[in-house]
């Protein structure tokens, strides 16, 4: 059996080789993903420990949780704390370090802001050994006239040592003279973000750390341990801060980073899940195609004594053979994906440090296992049905006949799991708690599971009202071709449901943009009252007060508001809140306030929305203890209650209490109205001249606003769509490789044709027709699950600001437009050979 089974294979490769390149293509996505996950952790292990390498110790201040959202930075550490440290024994040399925002201005006058990568402002401090800093050219900042930037900011953007570059640091750009460019540990970049140093003391007025640092770093004396050391500042410093040794920082880096690559590792690996899942259909498809051409043979097999455990053992033979050559081209693929991932993040300004792949063991093992297990559980149930023919019966002329009926047992089996994955998925998106992803995942398995259970019942209506066109255009020839999709409704349902689940997901994602999109003009038209709004057009902590001020002088302008963005814990939660002048922002946002009032000038006090009201009891008069990381606990009584607002939130502080509670005290939105009177021009324009003064800064009017939305949703639609094309890919290979099987299956049946007149136009006809019909089933079933999905989800997101379901009606009928055409373009091949078959040898084939 062993030899039958090489030679089975050695017999058929060519009908296997579309089923292992769909396994190349999913083991690729996924080595590719392990491959670049393990490189990047490597390098950054490097990278920081050489960033680290030069500091004992660092004292900082323990952290209770982050002033602002997505921003980790701790409560600085007083200037004074600098003697204390020094004065330790064991303390060789200390030196405060001061972290925060500055961004430089480029010869053509426009913010450096990169995508991704912030952009930072750092101490170069004189102390030989505690700065990460490695001078390649000029020198270290001595006094507020002088910077040094990093090497990949100076080479990308044309700066040479000598020359005069702008600033933006606490209000317009300032100049300095570039003295010195660096590299940062031994890379010329730190992950694509700019670094501009100075010098201490002109770091802690540009930063805003006046009379603070952001941390202290420690050289201790010849014979001291880092770990003794550590012990001996934690000793002395009391309970405030904490002193952590340069490995535990590198550590603490590189986990930062890695868990950022973690996320991203992931979700590349859902996608390529996915791959894999559409390309079981296919392996199942293309193994049960061949098991009922080969029904002779096996059964040849049974009648000269091998057993049914033999002939599936033989058939799963075949599968491991095909999966372990695939896995291995997979794992070369795979190669090549992380080498092309990792040019894109260079290319979007990551500035990844120059190192090789890491090819793990795990990485190969892994991408072995994932692609044998598929491809032999994939083959699993054509093996157990080619078991199941009697010898006498598979010996008659013509074979067995495929099934051409759907059993009760299967409607009953789709309906039931395709309603328990339904249950699932509204128990994950409206139960919420840690195991909703599980849910969300579980219920989208089943559902598509379900359908494709279902899908050989739909598959003969379908196909007859899909084909219903197609014979009116092309007569006898797509008449053919739709009797064979209704013949075999079986094959034709597995063949459709890959290609449904690529297209279910991708209409799912459109769904959810559209309503996205439509929920968000909604509320711009509802909500915003203002002309304009100015917001940072970077990655950063905001940007000065000194903005609104400025604004706030033009005669042109009647009300100008600052936003300022922050956390605090409440009952233990983290929350969100925006320090505002109430006053002003109940006309610029419509905020209706039901209850109380909106505190004016320098009145403390919080309005809070009518949901988190309720859900509180509170009533105005209520006093609430707020959580601050800078000051703790304080009391802050209720000002006001006001009506549902997805532009205000839930939390509104007014300024006052925001700058006696925060630390960083920068805004991220300012709000405008016009005087009365003026022009949008003339509005417009005194905005503009403000702002020439402030280059990271963009300002909007209601229309780009919208537009900024729909651009922000666009892109990760594109995103999306990008990764779910290997899935389709995967999917219409599969159209090919069963319409390819299938000719060969024909062949007599052709031959046929070809004798009764039918010309090689008309039979290329008949297989384009023929993928056509499968190609729109496929999509006219993924159109309904990804409507269904998104339809969950935006009913889901509904309190959330989500409120309108949108179904992009023209997209949809663009996707089964594109569906048709990529049938016709997978039946190319097939057709190509089915017209070229010889008359007398496909009539005589048996």
């Amino acid at each position: 059996m062993r030899k039958a089974t090489i030679r089975s294979l050695l017999a058929h490769k060519l009908r296997l080789a579309l089923t292992g390149l769909a396994i190349v293509l999913g083991v690729g996505f996924v080595a590719g993903t392990l491959i670049l996950s393990d490189t990047l952790n490597a390098t950054f292990d490097t990278l920081f420990k050489g960033i680290e390498s030069g500091v004992d110790v660092r004292v900082r201040a323990k952290k209770s949780f982050s002033e602002q959202q997505n921003n980790d930075e701790r409560q600085p550490v007083p200037a004074s704390l600098l003697s204390e440290v020094r004065h330790i024994d064991g303390v060789k040399a200390a030196a405060g370090e001061v972290e925060g925002t500055a961004i430089l201005i480029d010869h053509k006058g426009k913010a450096i802001t990169p995508r991704g990568p912030p952009t930072l402002g750092e101490t170069f401090t004189d102390i030989a050994g505690l700065s990460p800093y490695t001078l390649k050219e000029g020198h270290r900042p001595t006094n507020g006239n002088e910077v040094a930037i990093d090497a990949a900011t100076a080479k990308k953007h044309g700066f040479r040592v000598g020359e005069r570059v702008k600033v933006l640091l606490n209000g317009p750009a300032r100049e300095f003279t570039l003295v010195g460019v660096f590299k940062v540990g031994t890379a010329d970049t730190l992950l694509g973000a700019t670094v501009t140093a100075f010098d201490t003391s002109t770091a802690q007025e540009a930063l805003d750390r006046p009379g603070q640092f952001s941390f202290i770093n420690v050289k201790g004396d010849n014979g001291v341990s880092k770990t003794e050391l550590r012990s001996r500042v934690n000793a002395a410093l009391g309970g405030g801060y904490e002193a952590l040794t340069g490995p535990q920082l590198a550590k603490e880096d590189a986990s930062d980073v890695q868990q950022g690559i973690q996320f991203f590792s992931i979700f590349l690996l859902v996608f390529a899940g996915i791959a894999l899942f559409v390309g079981t259909f296919m392996i199942a498809n293309t193994f049960s195609i061949i098991v009922a051409q080969r029904t002779r043979e096996l059964a040849l097999l049974r009648a000269l004594g091998a057993a049914r455990r033999q002939v599936m053992a033989s058939v799963l033979g075949e599968a491991f053979i095909t999966a372990v050559v695939a896995s291995v081209a997979g794992l070369a693929f795979g190669i090549g994906i992380s080498y092309g991932i990792r040019a894109l993040m260079d290319a979007i300004g990551f500035g990844l440090p120059a190192g090789s792949l890491v090819l793990s063991p795990r990485t190969f093992v892994v991408s072995l296992l994932v692609g044998i297990v598929v491809t032999v559980v994939s083959a699993a149930a054509p093996a157990r049905r080619a078991t199941r023919v009697a010898p006498i019966e598979a010996m008659r002329e013509g074979g067995t006949p495929a099934a051409t009926t759907s059993s009760r047992r299967r409607i009953l089996l789709g309906c039931t799991t395709t309603v328990v994955g339904g249950g699932a998925l509204a128990l994950g998106l409206i139960g919420g708690g840690a195991s909703a992803v599980k849910y969300v995942g579980l219920g989208v398995f089943l559902v598509f599971m379900g359908v494709a259970f279902l899908g050989p019942v739909l598959a003969r209506p379908v196909a007859r009202v899909v084909g219903a066109p197609l014979v009116r255009l092309f007569k006898l020839p797509a008449k053919l071709a739709r009797e064979n999709a209704m013949r075999n409704p079986r094959r034709t349902a597995s063949t459709a449901a890959a290609l449904m689940i690529g297209l279910a997901l991708v209409t799912f994602v459109s769904v959810l943009s559209a309503s996205v999109k439509t929920s968000t003009t909604k509320t711009i038209d509802k909500e915003f009252g203002a002309d304009y709004t100015v917001t940072a057009g970077g990655f950063g902590e905001g940007f000065s007060p000194t903005v609104a001020s400025d604004l706030a002088k033009r005669p042109e302008l009647a009300t100008v508001t600052a936003v300022r963005p922050g956390q605090f814990k409440l009952d233990g939660a983290t929350k969100q809140l925006a320090g505002v002048e109430p006053d002003k922002l109940t006309s610029l946002l419509h905020l209706d306030v039901i209850s109380g009032r909106a505190p004016t000038g320098s009145e403390s006090g919080l309005l809070v929305s009518e949901k988190q009201a309720r859900d509180h009891a509170w009533k105005v008069g209520s006093t609430v203890a707020l959580q601050f990381a800078r000051t703790g606990v304080q009391r802050i009584s209720v000002a006001g209650i006001y009506a549902k607002n997805d532009l205000a939130g839930a939390y509104l502080l007014t300024l006052s209490d925001f700058e006696r509670n925060y630390t960083t005290i920068n805004d991220n939105l300012v709000v405008i109205k016009a005087a009365p009177g003026v022009s949008p021009a003339r509005s417009r324009a005194a905005v503009e001249r403000v702002l020439n003064r402030y280059p990271n800064l963009d300002v909007r009017d209601a229309a780009e606003l919208k537009a900024q939305a729909a651009s922000q949703i666009n892109q990760l639609l594109g995103i999306v769509t990008a990764l779910l094309a290997m899935a389709i890919l995967i999917a219409l290979l599969g159209i090919v490789n069963t319409l390819a099987l299938s000719i060969f299956e024909r062949t007599r049946e052709l031959g046929l044709l070809r004798a009764v007149g039918m010309g090689r136009r008309q039979v290329r006809s008949m297989i384009r027709c023929e993928a056509v019909i499968i190609s729109v089933f496929g999509a006219l079933l993924g159109l309904v699950v990804g409507v269904f999905f998104g339809w969950a989800l935006v009913a889901a997101l509904h309190s959330r600001g989500v409120s309108t379901l949108t179904v992009p009606g023209g997209q949809l009928l663009v996707f089964v437009a594109l569906a048709a055409l990529a049938g016709v373009v997978a039946a190319v091949l097939p057709a190509r050979r089915a017209a070229r078959l010889d008359v007398l040898h496909a009539i005589s084939h048996d």
